[in-house]
């Protein structure tokens, strides 16, 4: 592949028909993202008169990985968009499993971050033993020289409704850099590749409602999840394609469980709680 073209900041809301259109347009890879663990090219997609960026990661340049051998990592991806947009929240970007110049992949709609200090109000290492006001704790991170400094996160309704999407989709990889503040004050989560798994591997920087109670919101989102996933259900139905038999009944039984106890989930001590790196 020729030398890749400047990859542009992350920016763009998803416009109405974003899917559609990554879904049947003309897909043209314009350069690869080197700093993405597994293949990521940026590209075009061009149909009627539209056009938009994307990321298209194809299922033939994923790595293994022994922890979530079923599957791809393309596939997750896609369902973690299909329960994101049966919450009504709209947190992943418009994502669809398509082929491509390289083969099936998963494509999805590039989202450009705001040009100010949005990410700074979300994530922060501060010089205290408590968070301040609208600050929820993390915990303690090593800074160098034998120091530590305390990793928070804002008390953001957006962050707490991204906090229940991972917990349904068992999300092993919630880093500081998978969340994409936009300049009209919304937030999006990309990078789903390690979710769904049947053990519980949930890893994530939004731990600070961790034991609290879900809001009422949260709580309607879940019975309309539940019953999505019932039998017949549009999702359980789209998820099926997606991930496995196996996949689909544990992520029935998260929803189930978090409606049972009506909290956030706490870390089990079974698997590291936050993932490395952390931002």
């Amino acid at each position: 592949m020729s030398a890749p073209e400047r990859i542009p900041p992350r920016g763009v809301t998803p416009a109405a028909g974003a899917a559609e259109l990554l879904a049947r347009g003309e897909l043209t890879v314009r350069g690869r993202i080197r700093d993405a663990s597994n293949a990521a090219l940026f590209c075009t997609v061009a149909d009627e008169g539209r056009k938009v960026s994307c990321v298209y990661k194809p299922v033939a340049g994923e790595r293994p990985l022994w922890d979530f051998p079923d599957g791809t990592l393309a596939g997750r991806e896609v369902a973690a968009y299909e329960v994101s947009e049966a919450t009504g929240w709209g947190l992943v970007p418009p994502t669809v499993l398509r082929d491509g110049p390289y083969g099936e992949g998963m494509v999805q709609l590039w989202i450009e971050t705001a040009a100010d200090d949005s990410a700074a109000e979300l994530l922060a290492l501060v010089d205290a033993e408590e968070p301040d006001p609208g600050w929820k704790a993390i915990g303690f991170a090593e800074v160098g020289r034998g120091r530590t400094a305390l990793l928070v996160h804002a008390d953001d309704v957006r962050l707490r409704r991204l906090a229940v999407l991972d917990a349904v989709i068992n999300n092993a990889d919630r880093k500081g850099g998978h969340l994409l503040p936009t300049s009209d004050g919304r937030l999006y989560g990309i990078d789903h590749g390690v979710t769904f798994n049947v053990e519980n591997k949930l890893r994530t920087l939004l731990w600070g409602w961790a034991g609290e109670p879900l809001a009422p919101e949260a709580l309607q989102v879940l019975e309309v999840l539940k019953d999505a996933l019932g039998d017949g259900g549009t999702l359980g139905v789209r998820l099926a394609g997606l991930i496995t038999p196996a996949e689909v009944d544990a992520t029935r039984a998260r929803v189930d469980t978090l409606l049972a106890l009506g909290t956030h989930p706490e870390p089990n001590g079974d698997w590291p709680a936050i993932p490395w790196p952390p931002l």
